[in-house]
């Protein structure tokens, strides 16, 4: 099902974007400048159409102003960012938290859906959908959200907006787990990384196409949209093997999916627009910095210096 047209939206291409530069982020809560973000989405405006934010943080609210005072062209897909609410034993790196802190978040993530309606009725125009949350269910992560509990936050969204609501989650859980969430959303978002799960480049558009194809068979009836895949350019070997990461390996894999989205009518959110240097450990080569397609200092990587050959 072709979820622009259902929602009578244009044509156009959808990134992820996080504007956060050399010593900002959300941990630290130092956060881009209006001018630093205007500055960004001159150079996205070029390629891209719908953006996906993360957040209702003041990054959000900047991102939302630039677009409505400088009449750029971008819709949004706005997220609210749901911290634990139980704890995930199964999680690699470790989410285990103190059962104030449970309850803490719990309140955190009530005010963060609360900011996302209000931010989505100041600005109907611009916001397009929201999403009730990210990887919050798969088992490894971090940020563990029982499915009862997203059903609940999809609920509250839907009562008081009137733009389409999802939740964005890895492919995984949307077979089985969040069943249950299928018929509460307006649409599934699913997440797909080929080379999270050590396939090489020959093998990724083929698996790509293999995730979003469990999924839409299983729910015809649902709109099924892509909220994330990539490849990451770097790697220090945790996770990825850093012989299958490279410029060029983004790049074949980028107009692959760019080729696909377009013959298929799939909407693919590209992760990402900048690369994140705040993100994961703090050695330089950790993948979780190097997804995107420009650097931190908006130097265009290779498939953005390169002709589109799809």
């Amino acid at each position: 099902m072709d979820l622009l047209k259902t929602l009578h939206l244009p044509k156009g291409e959808a990134i992820c974007y996080s504007g956060y530069r050399e010593g900002q982020s959300p941990d630290n809560g130092i956060y881009p400048t209006y001018d630093e973000i205007m500055e960004d989405l001159r150079i996205l405006e070029k390629n891209w159409t719908y953006l996906r934010l993360y957040d209702c943080t003041k990054h959000a609210e900047t991102v939302l102003k630039v677009i409505k005072k400088e009449k750029l062209h971008f819709k949004v897909m706005l997220g609210a960012y749901i911290g634990a609410e139980r704890n995930n034993f199964g999680c690699p790196w470790g989410a285990i938290y103190s059962d104030e802190q449970l309850q803490l978040n719990k309140k955190s993530n009530l005010m963060q859906i609360r900011k996302l309606i209000k931010l989505a009725n100041i600005y109907p125009q611009i916001v397009f959908s929201l999403s009730a949350g990210n990887e919050a269910t798969v088992d490894w992560t971090d940020h563990y959200v029982p499915v009862d509990k997203v059903i609940r936050y999809v609920r509250l969204i839907k009562k008081y907006t009137k733009q389409p609501v999802t939740y964005c989650d890895n492919y995984v859980p949307w077979y089985d787990k969040l069943k249950p969430l299928v018929d509460e959303v307006d649409f599934i978002s699913i997440h797909t990384y080929p080379v999270w799960e050590y396939k090489n480049i020959h093998e990724a558009m083929g698996y790509t196409k293999q995730n979003f194809d469990k999924i839409a068979q299983r729910y015809p009836h649902k709109p099924v949209v892509i909220t994330e895949a990539g490849w990451a350019t770097n790697s220090n070997g945790r996770g990825i093997n850093p012989d299958n990461v490279s410029e060029e390996f983004q790049s074949i894999y980028y107009n692959d999916l760019m080729k696909w989205s377009k013959k298929e009518n799939v909407i693919i959110f590209v992760f990402e627009a900048f690369d994140e240097s705040w993100k994961g450990s703090i050695e330089p080569l950790e993948p979780e910095k190097h997804w995107g397609l420009y650097t931190v200092d908006w130097k265009p990587k290779k498939v953005m210096r390169i002709a589109p050959n799809y």
